[in-house]
């Protein structure tokens, strides 16, 4: 009989969790989970993405010299072909309505001060009028406005306003640029998540129909910018992880088979290196607290979900104990790239308010040091360190108190089902008169009714439950990445229900939604391997979904865009009492 000291032992160098099956894995088989099966620990790490198939182009008559760069080069084709749409939609006629809608009486006036004086302006009150007739003519005022949002959001506003001019396309136009690159970034996004180039293009051609989005997009508002370098970070993060795993499947021993296999030394100590996406997030949520300081928040919810990806990476990768070894490797690593990345851009956004003067003719607050603080313990620090405390401090006291009624504020409670969506824009021209028909009987409706396409939000609150329940039941981590998305955006509302809020802030986190959506189809169209039967109903099924979404979003397009339609069939359109 052999003996067992000559019987190598097969499960050196394995994880624990290889070995025996934890319990939470046991707990959750009775709701469907199912361990995957165990193979080359380098595809745990990086999968490879599902490679697209050419049946399309061979049943169009494409020739096989064609259809190969086709099917390439989809990665990209796609999503470009997803963004050009979304692009066409945007900008078609987006200077109408001509005139300053809703928040643009802030922002747009705002903006144009600060790319002319490095600070915001006080303006006249009643001066719209006055702003579209007179346009890049008028005169600027003199004293500066008390703000209460940091510069960079007006910065990318102005950025239009400096090309085209002081007009409503001006203002709209960055809006309407990082609308459309948020698509494209979707596609990616979504592409990479999900290892699938059709469910990537999915979610950002859900993007491109959603209203809410696509009216931010024609508005010149803070919160789109917000949203844009919000996602930005996200793709930036998902790419450093991607990276991140991909250097530590490299680093693993190899066996004679070719199959590479955990390693709980090289789990624990390998160090990943200089990470420049993870870096290049770290400006992206610095610019987006810049923008407005919801991103703050954000920011903890993303820094928190990479140290969990990176936990994660060491325990496949063979940790038997992971928190401990990302704590040890990755979190000092992680902290530095991100939070004084994301301080010092938002302090250099403040550059044209700290280099304006302080002797009272420049920013607001920009002499209070020299003034109100001069006898302040902390006069050894820079006097324009100490007014931009004061400044913020007074801002964070606005911000909390906030509780002046409005018609349109909503709980967040609402937004998930569209209970109350913003009114931007509403006129009633009579028959013959801005486009409403000569023939009509009574007066028209234009309205530009900030609403996300309703079975767009509808369908996207069974697919949260569905990310949840993948996330905590399947231990999906595509799943946990949404949620964090949502959460990030959506949970730190909650906090303020007495204050003054909008259904609008909820742009920021739309692509997400989108996301879930995405997923919960491709759950819908059936798994790989699955029977030509099953695809069949699947198809259907999420064909007729996407479709129905399709054509919500062409129905509601006249109160998106400001189109002069017939009092009766806007009434129609004004499914919930809570719309009006």
């Amino acid at each position: 009989m052999t003996s067992t000291a000559s019987s190598p032992d097969t499960r050196q160098g394995q994880a624990a969790e290889e070995r025996q099956p934890s319990s939470w894995q046991h707990r959750l088989r009775r709701f469907g989970y199912a361990a995957r099966p165990r193979g080359d620990v380098r595809e745990r790490l990086v999968p490879p993405y599902a490679r697209p198939g050419d049946r399309l182009w061979v049943a169009l008559g494409v020739p096989r010299q064609l259809s190969e760069p086709l099917v390439r080069w989809s990665g990209w084709l796609g999503p470009l072909a997803v963004a050009l749409v979304a692009g066409l939609l945007r900008f078609w006629n987006l200077g109408s309505p001509k005139d300053v809608i809703f928040d643009e009486t802030y922002y747009a006036k705002d903006a144009w001060a600060l790319i002319h004086k490095g600070y915001e302006l006080s303006w006249p009150d009643k001066i719209n009028e006055s702003v579209i007739k007179q346009g890049s003519d008028i005169a600027l005022p003199t004293d500066p406005a008390y703000v209460v949002h940091p510069p960079v959001g007006k910065y990318v506003i102005g950025v239009g306003e400096w090309l085209f001019g002081f007009d409503p396309f001006g203002w709209r136009f960055m809006t309407a640029v990082l609308g459309t690159l948020s698509v494209l970034m979707l596609c990616r996004i979504g592409r990479r998540l999900f290892r699938s180039t059709f469910l990537g293009c999915l979610a950002g051609a859900l993007l491109t129909v959603d209203g809410l989005h696509f009216v931010m997009s024609r508005t010149a508002l803070l919160d789109q910018v917000l949203m844009f370098f919000v996602l930005a970070a996200f793709g930036c993060l998902l790419v450093d992880r991607d990276k991140a795993r991909a250097r530590l499947a490299a680093a693993l021993p190899v066996g004679a088979d070719g199959i590479a296999r955990p390693d709980a030394y090289v789990a624990h100590t390998l160090r990943l290196g200089w990470r420049p996406w993870r870096w290049a997030a770290g400006l992206c949520l610095g610019l987006a607290f810049a923008t407005k300081w919801n991103g703050l928040y954000i920011m903890v919810f993303f820094c928190l979900m990479t140290v969990l990806w990176d936990a994660g990476a060491r325990r496949v990768a063979g940790a038997d104990r992971p928190y401990l070894a990302a704590v040890r490797r990755d979190v000092l690593p992680a902290f530095v790239a991100t939070v004084p990345v994301a301080v010092f851009t938002y302090l250099v956004s403040w550059l044209g308010w700290i280099l304006s003067p302080s002797d009272g003719s420049g920013g607001y607050y920009r002499n209070w040091a020299a003034t109100d603080g001069k006898d302040s313990d902390w006069s050894w620090l820079p006097d324009w360190l100490r007014s931009l405390w004061h400044y913020e401090n007074k801002v964070y006291d606005f911000h909390v108190g906030l509780s002046s009624p409005h018609t349109y504020q909503s709980n967040p409670w609402s937004w998930i089902v569209d209970g109350r969506p913003v009114s931007y824009f509403y006129e009633s021209p009579s028959p013959g008169v801005d486009g409403c028909p000569a023939d009509t009987k009574e007066k028209c409706a234009r309205e530009v009714l900030a609403l996300g396409t309703p079975l767009l939000w509808w369908a996207a609150a069974f697919a949260l439950l569905y990310v949840l329940w993948r996330w905590f039941f399947r231990r999906d981590w595509r799943a946990g990445a949404i949620v964090c998305g949502i959460a990030a955006g959506y949970l730190p509302w909650f906090m303020y229900q007495e204050r003054t809020i909008f259904y609008f802030y909820a742009v920021v986190f739309v692509p997400f939604l989108c996301l879930a959506l995405a997923m919960m189809i491709g759950a819908i169209l059936g798994p790989p391997g699955s029977s030509e039967r099953r695809r069949v109903v699947g198809a259907a099924a999420s064909g007729v979904l996407v479709l129905l979404i399709f054509w919500n979003f062409i129905y509601f397009w006249p109160i998106y865009t400001g189109q002069a339609i017939p009092i009766d069939s806007w009434r129609s359109r004004m499914w919930l009492d809570t719309w009006v």
